[in-house]
């Protein structure tokens, strides 16, 4: 009962708004003095070296390296202005560049909060000038922030692949046709909404002029070297992760000198927005091994199996229960606060109930990607709304997501229902 208690109490901390290496170190130790007293204080310098020596681990800092630099170079904005051209006149064009745009950055960034920061700064501001309509636009906004963890690169996936012991290529790979599935569901939403009625649709441009279509590829060329360098390598089995996000980083910078944004200006604050954020995550990834091991030692993992085995329940209930937990806890817990804590919870109790890992990790990351934009506290609700314009207010970003929830929620449906979406590519690897 004691360390039941005890992640009530974790939960609480993160609730309360304290860092979450902060109460992940606090717990740590107050839970290793109540179990063992203060020997069990030595495991502490173990787990932080050996985390700090894992070279699966390097990933990480260089995907969040890969974002930082495509971001603040603002390349983006190129990006944005050749999609557009290329979508053309169609009927919501503005609403398809939100979807499209979405499913692209996802390819270039794993931050929801990124993508909806400069969704709402840019596409979303330019949509509602024109006259469109907010709700839908906040809304697909918030459901494009959500395929930026799915679609990789992801320093999600990578801490997942490490927690669980997950081939990390597979898990890159099994994001992508999800993605895509949840960018095709946005679309098809899109225009049956404005089937239903066209008023909300936004006035169409003037055509555009003969050869902007040629300038929009031409445009678009230099993004593919860095998707070619991070899921391309990794796909075709020339290259490790590490090695494919190392390229990606010298794929942005290519990017950044080709579009003439880079700068050294631009690369010290890249470099250090990226070493902030991967100190910490390395942090939190040294409590996280000392609590899987206080787990372990309080027996807490076994009696979880016990649990969910004496219930007696189908598999498929099984599988629902423990998509429901992340669902509801992300609406209140930071993303990677709340994957530290259930992963090693999760890890035995794949191979207890047949879970294929591909599967159940594909949609435990999309149950977490749902966090970001679930009211009331969901990062994404609160990024949008400080960089959205001053006509959109947080209760308007509250209702735009729910539909968005649902179609990603179908999304989960379609992972479970049809497993391939999550393994086909995977296997070609």
């Amino acid at each position: 009962m004691p360390i039941y208690a005890g992640v009530l109490v974790l939960v609480g901390l993160f609730v309360l708004g304290v860092p979450v290496f902060a109460g992940f170190f606090g717990f740590n130790i107050v839970a290793a003095l109540a179990l063992m007293g203060s020997q069990m204080l030595s495991i502490f310098a173990a787990s932080i070296l050996d985390t700090s020596t894992t070279s699966e681990l390097v990933t990480v800092p260089l995907f969040i390296l890969l974002g930082e630099l495509l971001f603040r170079s603002g390349c983006i904005t190129i990006l944005f202005d050749a999609v557009d051209d290329l979508i053309g006149r169609i009927r919501g064009r503005q609403y398809v560049i939100v979807v499209v745009i979405s499913v692209l950055l996802g390819a270039l960034s794993g931050s929801a909060i990124a993508v909806a920061a400069m969704l709402g700064r840019t596409v979303m501001a330019e949509g509602i000038e024109r006259g469109g309509d907010k709700h839908l636009l906040a809304g697909l906004v918030l459901g494009g922030a959500c395929l930026a963890p799915i679609i990789p690169p992801s320093f999600l996936v990578v801490l997942i692949g490490m927690l669980s012991g997950t081939s990390i290529s597979a898990l890159l790979a099994a994001g992508v046709l999800p993605g895509l599935v949840a960018g095709v569901l946005f679309f098809a939403y899109v225009q049956f909404l404005l089937w239903r009625d066209p008023s909300r649709d936004i006035a169409r441009a003037t055509d555009k002029p003969k050869g902007s279509v040629l300038k929009a590829l031409l445009s678009l060329m230099p993004f593919s070297i860095v998707i070619f360098a991070v899921l391309g390598l990794i796909l075709l089995g020339v290259a490790t992760p590490n090695e494919s996000a190392a390229c990606g980083v010298f794929g942005a910078l290519a990017v950044a000198a080709i579009y003439r944004k880079l700068s050294v200006t631009m690369l010290v604050a890249a470099l250090k927005g990226s070493i902030l954020m991967s100190a910490m995550i390395l942090l939190i990834m040294a409590a996280s091994k000392i609590l899987t091991q206080l787990m372990a030692f309080s027996g807490l993992t076994n009696e979880l199996v016990t649990v969910l085995t004496a219930l007696d329940l189908p598999t498929v209930a099984i599988l629902i229960l423990l998509m429901l937990i992340p669902f509801v806890l992300c609406m209140f817990l930071d993303q990677i606060a709340l994957m530290l804590i259930l992963i090693p919870i999760y890890v035995p109790l794949l191979g207890t109930f047949g879970f294929d890992p591909l599967v159940f990790w594909t949609l435990f990351l999309l149950n977490l990607t749902l966090g970001a934009i679930t009211p009331p506290f969901g990062y994404a609700l609160f990024a949008l709304g400080a960089s959205s314009p001053g006509q959109v207010g947080l209760r308007d970003i509250y209702s735009a997501s729910w539909p968005f929830i649902g179609l990603i929620i179908l999304t989960l449906v379609l992972v479970w229902a049809f497993p391939s979406l999550a393994t086909w590519l995977p296997s070609r690897l």
